[in-house]
Protein backbone atom coordinates (compact mmCIF):
# COMPACT_ATOMS: atom_id res chain seq x y z
CA UNK A 1 0.00 0.00 0.00
CA UNK A 2 1.37 3.41 -1.00
CA UNK A 3 0.94 6.07 1.68
CA UNK A 4 2.21 9.65 1.85
CA UNK A 5 5.53 9.99 3.65
CA UNK A 6 4.06 11.89 6.61
CA UNK A 7 1.53 9.13 7.16
CA UNK A 8 3.95 6.24 6.88
CA UNK A 9 4.85 5.99 10.56
CA UNK A 10 1.78 4.12 11.89
CA UNK A 11 1.92 1.74 8.93
CA UNK A 12 5.57 1.07 9.73
CA UNK A 13 4.54 0.34 13.32
CA UNK A 14 2.05 -2.25 12.05
CA UNK A 15 4.92 -3.87 10.15
CA UNK A 16 7.08 -3.77 13.27
CA UNK A 17 4.33 -5.30 15.41
CA UNK A 18 3.93 -8.13 12.92
CA UNK A 19 7.67 -8.78 12.82
CA UNK A 20 8.58 -8.34 16.48
CA UNK A 21 5.27 -8.99 18.26
CA UNK A 22 5.93 -5.99 20.45
CA UNK A 23 6.07 -2.18 20.46
CA UNK A 24 7.07 0.47 22.95
CA UNK A 25 4.27 2.04 24.97
CA UNK A 26 4.39 5.21 22.87
CA UNK A 27 4.27 3.15 19.67
CA UNK A 28 1.24 1.25 20.95
CA UNK A 29 -0.42 4.59 21.66
CA UNK A 30 0.27 5.72 18.08
CA UNK A 31 -1.28 2.56 16.66
CA UNK A 32 -4.33 2.74 18.96
CA UNK A 33 -4.98 6.42 18.15
CA UNK A 34 -4.10 6.41 14.44
CA UNK A 35 -6.79 8.09 12.32
CA UNK A 36 -5.27 7.70 8.86
CA UNK A 37 -7.56 6.35 6.13
CA UNK A 38 -6.81 2.76 5.25
CA UNK A 39 -4.89 2.00 8.43
CA UNK A 40 -7.45 -0.38 9.94
CA UNK A 41 -7.64 -2.45 6.78
CA UNK A 42 -3.85 -2.55 6.55
CA UNK A 43 -3.66 -3.76 10.14
CA UNK A 44 -6.48 -6.27 9.64
CA UNK A 45 -4.87 -7.72 6.49
CA UNK A 46 -1.73 -8.47 8.46
CA UNK A 47 -3.73 -9.92 11.35
CA UNK A 48 -5.81 -12.15 9.06
CA UNK A 49 -2.67 -13.53 7.44
CA UNK A 50 -1.29 -14.42 10.86
CA UNK A 51 -4.48 -16.10 12.10
CA UNK A 52 -4.70 -18.11 8.86
CA UNK A 53 -1.10 -19.26 9.32
CA UNK A 54 -2.08 -20.89 12.60
CA UNK A 55 -5.76 -21.72 12.19
CA UNK A 56 -6.50 -21.60 8.48
CA UNK A 57 -10.02 -20.46 7.64
CA UNK A 58 -11.62 -22.15 10.66
CA UNK A 59 -13.91 -20.30 13.03
CA UNK A 60 -14.61 -22.36 16.14
CA UNK A 61 -18.16 -22.48 17.47
CA UNK A 62 -18.45 -22.98 21.24
CA UNK A 63 -21.74 -23.87 22.89
CA UNK A 64 -22.46 -21.22 25.53
CA UNK A 65 -24.66 -22.15 28.51
CA UNK A 66 -25.50 -19.18 30.77
CA UNK A 67 -26.62 -21.21 33.76
CA UNK A 68 -27.22 -18.56 36.45
CA UNK A 69 -27.70 -14.80 36.56
CA UNK A 70 -27.45 -14.63 40.34
CA UNK A 71 -24.26 -12.91 41.48
CA UNK A 72 -22.85 -11.98 44.88
CA UNK A 73 -20.84 -9.12 43.38
CA UNK A 74 -21.88 -5.56 42.68
CA UNK A 75 -19.71 -4.51 39.72
CA UNK A 76 -20.76 -1.02 38.71
CA UNK A 77 -21.18 -1.82 35.00
CA UNK A 78 -23.08 -5.12 35.20
CA UNK A 79 -26.80 -5.67 34.78
CA UNK A 80 -26.85 -8.82 36.93
CA UNK A 81 -25.02 -7.15 39.84
CA UNK A 82 -26.20 -8.10 43.31
CA UNK A 83 -28.03 -4.84 44.06
CA UNK A 84 -30.11 -4.66 40.87
CA UNK A 85 -33.63 -5.33 42.15
CA UNK A 86 -35.08 -5.40 38.64
CA UNK A 87 -33.11 -8.39 37.37
CA UNK A 88 -35.33 -11.45 36.93
CA UNK A 89 -33.20 -14.13 38.53
CA UNK A 90 -32.81 -17.78 37.55
CA UNK A 91 -30.48 -20.72 37.91
CA UNK A 92 -30.29 -24.03 36.05
CA UNK A 93 -29.89 -27.29 37.93
CA UNK A 94 -27.40 -29.97 36.95
CA UNK A 95 -29.88 -31.93 34.85
CA UNK A 96 -30.94 -28.83 32.91
CA UNK A 97 -27.29 -28.03 32.16
CA UNK A 98 -26.71 -31.60 30.98
CA UNK A 99 -29.79 -31.36 28.76
CA UNK A 100 -28.32 -28.23 27.12
CA UNK A 101 -25.06 -30.14 26.55
CA UNK A 102 -26.91 -33.11 25.06
CA UNK A 103 -28.74 -30.83 22.61
CA UNK A 104 -25.46 -29.13 21.71
CA UNK A 105 -23.71 -32.45 21.23
CA UNK A 106 -26.39 -33.52 18.74
CA UNK A 107 -25.67 -30.33 16.81
CA UNK A 108 -21.99 -31.25 16.69
CA UNK A 109 -20.60 -29.05 19.45
CA UNK A 110 -17.49 -30.41 21.13
CA UNK A 111 -16.87 -27.49 23.49
CA UNK A 112 -19.28 -26.28 26.14
CA UNK A 113 -18.77 -22.96 27.93
CA UNK A 114 -20.50 -22.78 31.31
CA UNK A 115 -20.87 -19.13 32.23
CA UNK A 116 -22.63 -17.54 35.15
CA UNK A 117 -22.60 -14.96 37.89
CA UNK A 118 -20.70 -15.69 41.07
CA UNK A 119 -23.60 -17.62 42.59
CA UNK A 120 -22.83 -19.23 45.99
CA UNK A 121 -25.43 -21.92 45.29
CA UNK A 122 -22.91 -23.57 42.97
CA UNK A 123 -20.51 -24.94 45.54
CA UNK A 124 -17.18 -26.44 44.58
CA UNK A 125 -18.67 -29.91 44.90
CA UNK A 126 -21.65 -29.06 42.69
CA UNK A 127 -19.50 -27.46 39.98
CA UNK A 128 -17.15 -30.46 40.05
CA UNK A 129 -20.13 -32.80 39.78
CA UNK A 130 -21.49 -30.91 36.77
CA UNK A 131 -18.12 -30.94 35.04
CA UNK A 132 -17.50 -34.64 35.67
CA UNK A 133 -21.02 -35.52 34.49
CA UNK A 134 -20.48 -33.65 31.22
CA UNK A 135 -17.17 -35.42 30.74
CA UNK A 136 -18.69 -38.84 31.50
CA UNK A 137 -21.46 -38.34 28.95
CA UNK A 138 -19.30 -36.56 26.36
CA UNK A 139 -15.67 -37.63 26.88
CA UNK A 140 -14.60 -36.17 23.52
CA UNK A 141 -15.68 -32.65 24.53
CA UNK A 142 -13.86 -29.76 26.16
CA UNK A 143 -15.44 -27.99 29.12
CA UNK A 144 -14.77 -24.31 29.72
CA UNK A 145 -15.77 -22.58 32.94
CA UNK A 146 -16.43 -18.87 33.31
CA UNK A 147 -17.67 -18.46 36.86
CA UNK A 148 -15.44 -15.78 38.28
CA UNK A 149 -13.07 -15.61 41.20
CA UNK A 150 -12.47 -18.64 43.43
CA UNK A 151 -9.54 -19.86 45.47
CA UNK A 152 -6.78 -22.06 44.07
CA UNK A 153 -8.17 -25.19 45.77
CA UNK A 154 -11.50 -24.68 44.01
CA UNK A 155 -9.88 -24.23 40.62
CA UNK A 156 -7.83 -27.38 41.22
CA UNK A 157 -10.97 -29.34 42.09
CA UNK A 158 -12.69 -28.28 38.86
CA UNK A 159 -9.58 -29.14 36.85
CA UNK A 160 -9.36 -32.57 38.48
CA UNK A 161 -13.04 -33.11 37.61
CA UNK A 162 -12.22 -32.54 33.93
CA UNK A 163 -12.47 -28.81 33.22
CA UNK A 164 -10.10 -27.89 30.40
CA UNK A 165 -10.33 -24.12 30.11
CA UNK A 166 -11.22 -21.16 32.27
CA UNK A 167 -12.26 -17.69 31.16
CA UNK A 168 -11.74 -14.83 33.62
CA UNK A 169 -11.67 -11.38 32.09
CA UNK A 170 -9.25 -9.08 33.89
CA UNK A 171 -11.40 -6.11 32.65
CA UNK A 172 -8.50 -3.65 33.04
CA UNK A 173 -4.82 -4.09 33.88
CA UNK A 174 -4.67 -0.80 35.78
CA UNK A 175 -5.44 -1.10 39.50
CA UNK A 176 -6.76 2.44 39.88
CA UNK A 177 -9.03 2.01 36.87
CA UNK A 178 -10.23 -1.36 38.22
CA UNK A 179 -11.24 0.34 41.45
CA UNK A 180 -13.29 2.90 39.51
CA UNK A 181 -15.34 0.05 38.01
CA UNK A 182 -15.78 -2.14 41.11
CA UNK A 183 -16.76 -1.71 44.76
CA UNK A 184 -14.08 -1.89 47.45
CA UNK A 185 -15.04 -5.47 48.33
CA UNK A 186 -13.52 -6.61 45.02
CA UNK A 187 -9.74 -6.69 44.70
CA UNK A 188 -7.65 -6.08 41.59
CA UNK A 189 -4.80 -8.02 43.16
CA UNK A 190 -7.04 -11.03 43.83
CA UNK A 191 -8.36 -10.98 40.26
CA UNK A 192 -4.81 -11.10 38.92
CA UNK A 193 -3.85 -13.78 41.44
CA UNK A 194 -6.75 -15.93 40.24
CA UNK A 195 -5.41 -15.74 36.69
CA UNK A 196 -1.99 -16.84 37.89
CA UNK A 197 -3.53 -19.75 39.83
CA UNK A 198 -5.33 -20.94 36.71
CA UNK A 199 -2.11 -20.92 34.70
CA UNK A 200 -0.22 -22.75 37.44
CA UNK A 201 -2.83 -25.50 37.58
CA UNK A 202 -2.67 -26.11 33.83
CA UNK A 203 -5.86 -24.68 32.40
CA UNK A 204 -6.01 -23.11 28.98
CA UNK A 205 -6.71 -19.61 30.29
CA UNK A 206 -8.70 -16.78 28.78
CA UNK A 207 -8.69 -13.18 29.97
CA UNK A 208 -9.67 -9.88 28.36
CA UNK A 209 -10.94 -6.36 28.85
CA UNK A 210 -13.80 -4.03 28.07
CA UNK A 211 -13.15 -1.50 25.32
CA UNK A 212 -14.39 2.01 25.99
CA UNK A 213 -15.30 1.40 29.63
CA UNK A 214 -15.88 4.44 31.87
CA UNK A 215 -12.71 6.39 32.69
CA UNK A 216 -10.64 4.31 30.26
CA UNK A 217 -7.66 6.09 28.66
CA UNK A 218 -5.24 5.09 25.92
CA UNK A 219 -2.66 4.50 28.67
CA UNK A 220 -5.01 1.92 30.22
CA UNK A 221 -5.29 0.11 26.90
CA UNK A 222 -1.51 0.06 26.55
CA UNK A 223 -1.31 -1.50 30.02
CA UNK A 224 -3.82 -4.12 28.90
CA UNK A 225 -1.70 -4.98 25.86
CA UNK A 226 1.44 -5.11 27.96
CA UNK A 227 -0.29 -7.45 30.44
CA UNK A 228 -1.53 -9.72 27.66
CA UNK A 229 1.96 -10.03 26.20
CA UNK A 230 3.46 -10.90 29.58
CA UNK A 231 0.70 -13.27 30.71
CA UNK A 232 0.38 -15.08 27.36
CA UNK A 233 -3.21 -16.35 27.68
CA UNK A 234 -4.53 -18.99 25.30
CA UNK A 235 -7.64 -16.88 24.65
CA UNK A 236 -8.45 -13.17 24.85
CA UNK A 237 -12.06 -12.02 25.00
CA UNK A 238 -12.62 -8.32 24.39
CA UNK A 239 -15.81 -6.48 23.68
CA UNK A 240 -17.12 -2.94 23.70
CA UNK A 241 -18.50 -1.57 26.96
CA UNK A 242 -22.28 -1.28 26.65
CA UNK A 243 -24.18 0.48 29.44
CA UNK A 244 -27.05 -1.12 31.35
CA UNK A 245 -29.95 1.05 32.44
CA UNK A 246 -29.94 -0.27 36.04
CA UNK A 247 -26.31 0.63 36.81
CA UNK A 248 -24.52 3.82 37.79
CA UNK A 249 -22.97 3.90 34.32
CA UNK A 250 -26.36 3.97 32.56
CA UNK A 251 -25.66 7.32 30.89
CA UNK A 252 -22.12 6.56 29.79
CA UNK A 253 -21.25 6.25 26.10
CA UNK A 254 -20.70 2.76 24.76
CA UNK A 255 -17.41 1.59 23.34
CA UNK A 256 -17.11 1.43 19.57
CA UNK A 257 -16.87 -1.30 16.98
CA UNK A 258 -13.96 0.49 15.36
CA UNK A 259 -11.73 0.50 18.42
CA UNK A 260 -12.71 -3.06 19.35
CA UNK A 261 -11.82 -4.53 15.95
CA UNK A 262 -8.60 -2.51 15.83
CA UNK A 263 -7.60 -4.01 19.16
CA UNK A 264 -8.50 -7.50 17.92
CA UNK A 265 -6.00 -7.03 15.08
CA UNK A 266 -3.36 -5.65 17.44
CA UNK A 267 -3.82 -8.58 19.83
CA UNK A 268 -3.55 -11.08 16.98
CA UNK A 269 -0.21 -9.58 15.93
CA UNK A 270 0.91 -9.48 19.56
CA UNK A 271 -0.13 -13.10 20.28
CA UNK A 272 -0.22 -14.87 16.90
CA UNK A 273 -1.68 -18.21 18.04
CA UNK A 274 -4.26 -16.83 20.49
CA UNK A 275 -7.93 -17.77 20.26
CA UNK A 276 -9.96 -14.58 19.75
CA UNK A 277 -13.76 -14.49 20.04
CA UNK A 278 -15.97 -12.17 18.06
CA UNK A 279 -18.22 -11.43 21.02
CA UNK A 280 -21.96 -11.02 21.45
CA UNK A 281 -21.32 -7.43 22.54
CA UNK A 282 -19.81 -6.70 19.11
CA UNK A 283 -22.92 -8.09 17.47
CA UNK A 284 -25.11 -6.04 19.80
CA UNK A 285 -23.71 -2.62 18.88
CA UNK A 286 -23.49 -3.42 15.16
CA UNK A 287 -25.67 -5.90 13.22
CA UNK A 288 -22.56 -7.16 11.42
CA UNK A 289 -20.18 -6.54 14.32
CA UNK A 290 -19.18 -10.18 14.64
CA UNK A 291 -18.40 -10.37 10.94
CA UNK A 292 -16.22 -7.28 11.34
CA UNK A 293 -14.52 -9.06 14.24
CA UNK A 294 -13.78 -12.09 12.06
CA UNK A 295 -12.31 -9.84 9.37
CA UNK A 296 -10.08 -8.32 12.06
CA UNK A 297 -8.76 -11.85 12.82
CA UNK A 298 -11.17 -13.21 15.45
CA UNK A 299 -11.68 -16.97 15.17
CA UNK A 300 -14.20 -18.02 17.85
CA UNK A 301 -17.96 -17.44 18.13
CA UNK A 302 -20.16 -18.71 20.96
CA UNK A 303 -23.75 -19.51 19.96
CA UNK A 304 -26.12 -19.67 22.92
CA UNK A 305 -27.32 -23.14 23.99
CA UNK A 306 -29.15 -21.88 27.08
CA UNK A 307 -32.89 -22.61 27.32
CA UNK A 308 -34.79 -20.01 25.31
CA UNK A 309 -36.82 -18.85 28.32
CA UNK A 310 -33.76 -17.66 30.27
CA UNK A 311 -31.64 -16.04 27.57
CA UNK A 312 -33.16 -12.58 27.93
CA UNK A 313 -32.67 -12.73 31.70
CA UNK A 314 -28.87 -12.94 31.38
CA UNK A 315 -28.72 -9.23 30.62
CA UNK A 316 -25.23 -7.94 31.41
CA UNK A 317 -25.87 -4.84 29.28
CA UNK A 318 -28.79 -3.27 27.41
CA UNK A 319 -30.16 -4.67 24.12
CA UNK A 320 -28.07 -7.84 24.29
CA UNK A 321 -28.84 -9.99 21.26
CA UNK A 322 -30.27 -13.42 21.98
CA UNK A 323 -29.97 -15.55 18.85
CA UNK A 324 -33.06 -17.47 17.66
CA UNK A 325 -35.19 -19.50 20.01
CA UNK A 326 -33.87 -22.77 18.67
CA UNK A 327 -30.21 -23.66 18.84
CA UNK A 328 -30.07 -25.47 15.50
CA UNK A 329 -31.49 -22.41 13.74
CA UNK A 330 -28.91 -20.21 15.43
CA UNK A 331 -26.06 -22.48 14.36
CA UNK A 332 -27.25 -22.62 10.74
CA UNK A 333 -27.57 -18.84 10.64
CA UNK A 334 -24.14 -18.32 12.19
CA UNK A 335 -22.56 -20.81 9.78
CA UNK A 336 -23.94 -18.84 6.82
CA UNK A 337 -22.77 -15.54 8.26
CA UNK A 338 -19.27 -16.88 8.84
CA UNK A 339 -19.16 -18.20 5.28
CA UNK A 340 -20.27 -14.79 3.97
CA UNK A 341 -16.90 -13.30 5.00
CA UNK A 342 -14.85 -16.17 3.64
CA UNK A 343 -14.45 -18.42 6.68
CA UNK A 344 -15.62 -21.89 7.70
CA UNK A 345 -17.57 -22.66 10.88
CA UNK A 346 -16.37 -25.76 12.73
CA UNK A 347 -17.71 -27.28 15.94
CA UNK A 348 -14.74 -29.42 17.04
CA UNK A 349 -12.79 -28.77 20.26
CA UNK A 350 -10.53 -26.29 18.52
CA UNK A 351 -7.78 -26.29 21.10
CA UNK A 352 -5.16 -23.57 21.27
CA UNK A 353 -2.49 -24.61 18.79
CA UNK A 354 0.45 -24.40 21.26
CA UNK A 355 3.09 -24.25 18.57
CA UNK A 356 5.76 -22.90 20.86
CA UNK A 357 5.92 -19.58 19.07
CA UNK A 358 6.03 -17.39 22.16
Amino acid sequence: MEVPFERAYPFELADKLEAERNLTDKEFESVILCDYPGFDEYLAEKARAVREKYYGKKVYLRGLIEFTNICKNNCYYCGIRRDNPNAERYRLNEEQILTCCAAGYELGFRTFVLQGGEDPYYTDDLVASIVSSIKERHPDCAVTLSIGEREKESYQKFFDAGADRYLLRHETADKEHYEMLHPAELSFDHRMQCLRYLKEIGYQVGCGMMVGSPYQTVEHLVKDLRFLREFEPEMVGIGPFIPHHDTQFADRKAGTVGMTVRLLSIIRLLLPDVLLPATTALGTIDPIGREKGLLASANVIMPNLSPADVRKKYLLYDNKITAGDEAAEAVRDMTKRIASVGYEAVVDRGDHVSLGTK
